[in-house]
């Protein structure tokens, strides 16, 4: 391919990555003012400043050094430079994110996180910038980002795929693998330097990834409008047991209330169907529907309806594995909200516990 055709294509390529990137920094940053801002979350804002950092990247395509009397490593180290600073925003935006691999957790959500990308990123920034503006050559300005590169998909990898799994999206988990593996093919090519062949493979890697973030901020939007817990008055409960099996019965609760207007089935252990349906039923009597938890200097005379919280605890961490999944829940958005919804304790704080859904909302089927 002769120089012509080659700085037509780069010049294509740039004002590609300018528009495409820049319409997508907005639209994800207009997501976050939506929604992310309320929930005091700034993970979107670091993304959409990663896309921000591309697209400036492709109006350094666009502009005609020479002219301006400036070499083309002024080029070279301004592509660097914004590359740098993409990885730099991805890798901030990590403790934002809702699941993080096990291993890497404490890691990503430590105090000494902005440090430990944060120190790379100079040693990796200072050269570029003395090539830039001291010598006259790049040969050595790719290098350096690219090794950065490699650092921040090593950890979005693996953040990508816990958060799609997570969220019981795993299709989108491994194409999310698939676009890191292109990525790295690309970060390949810059060593190589193979213009023709990097140019394909960013913009598959970019616009892949790009699709990725709006799928991560759709699936947010998603788990938030799936996971807030109905108040009291919307919630609905029906108790059920069926034989499936001679000998052998499924214990469940169908919740009602939920986005979608759909049952959730929850099945129970039978003792913690048991206890749940205990709470229904002094619900529903005559009574004033209070069952009491078992002190710890208790009266050896008198029968307790609850042994301890933890029988509590464990139906709660039951219920909240069937509606969203194992691991799939946290305290604060999920265990706190749904307790609030579903019990209120006596003011008296006489260790008393009740149901605190109206009668109407509450359903025992004949063979429950």
């Amino acid at each position: 391919m002769d120089i012509v055709s080659s700085t037509q294509v780069s010049i294509f390529y740039g004002w590609w990555q300018f528009t495409v990137c820049l319409f997508a920094f907005f639209a994800l940053l207009s997501i976050w003012y939506h929604i992310g801002k309320k929930q005091d979350d700034f993970g979107q804002v670091w993304l959409a400043l990663s896309i921000l950092c591309w697209s400036l990247s492709g109006l350094v395509e666009i502009i005609n050094w020479e002219s301006l009397g400036l070499g083309l490593h002024f080029k070279e180290g301004f592509r660097s430079v914004f590359s740098l600073l993409n990885s730099l925003f991805i890798l901030l935006a990590l403790p934002w994110f809702r699941y993080l691999p096990k291993p890497f957790a404490p890691l990503i959500k430590s105090n000494f996180w902005p440090y430990i990308i944060g120190i790379p990123f100079v040693f990796a920034l200072l050269p570029t910038l003395h090539k830039m503006f001291l010598t006259r050559t790049a040969s050595i300005i790719s290098e350096l980002d690219v090794y950065y590169a490699l650092l921040t998909l090593f950890f979005l990898g693996f953040v990508l795929w816990e958060s799609f799994v997570k969220r019981r999206l795993p299709l989108l988990g491994w194409l999310s693998i698939i676009t890191v593996a292109i990525t790295l093919l690309a970060q390949m090519h810059k060593l190589l330097d193979n213009t023709i062949n990097l140019l394909l493979f960013s913009a598959i890697f970019k616009t892949s990834l790009i699709m990725l973030f709006f799928a991560l901020a759709l699936s947010w939007v998603k788990e938030l409008t799936e996971t807030v817990i109905p108040g009291p008055h919307q919630l609905k409960l029906r108790f059920s047991k069926k034989s499936v099996l001679e000998n052998k019965d499924k214990f469940q609760v169908s919740l009602q209330g939920f986005s979608g207007n759909e049952d959730r089935i929850v099945q129970l252990t039978p003792a913690l169907y048991k206890l749940f349906k205990c709470f229904a039923e002094r619900r529903l009597s005559e009574t004033d529907g209070w069952l009491e938890i078992k002190p710890k200097n208790f009266d050896v005379s008198k029968t307790y309806d609850i042994n301890d919280h933890n029988e509590l605890k464990r139906l709660l961490a039951a219920l909240l594995d069937g509606l969203f999944g194992k691991q799939s829940w946290t305290k604060e958005k999920h265990f706190i909200p749904l307790k609030t919804t579903l019990f209120e304790m006596s003011e008296q704080r006489e260790r008393k516990i009740r149901l605190l859904l109206p009668k109407e909302n509450i359903t025992i089927e004949n063979n429950g």
